[in-house]
């Protein structure tokens, strides 16, 4: 399964804190930024993701996610 998100995260730094964050509540996935992109997107590989927790915890932590339609 992968999930790809609209995100606010803009700089490498911010980026690289979410993927340590988000592979430790999602270990055996992929996660990844594309930041150069216009919708900041976020894009996480793996099975058993939770879109709903994905957005939750990036929301925790002061950014912007919705799911990328």
């Amino acid at each position: 399964m992968i999930e790809v998100f609209k995100t606010n995260v803009q700089k490498a730094a911010q980026s690289r804190l979410m993927i340590k964050l988000l592979t430790a509540h999602f270990p055996t996935s992929k996660v990844n930024f594309d930041l150069d992109d216009c919708d900041k997107v976020l894009r996480v590989e793996g099975k058993d993701l939770c879109a709903q927790r994905i957005i939750e915890l990036l929301k925790l932590n002061g950014h912007y996610c919705e799911i990328l339609d």
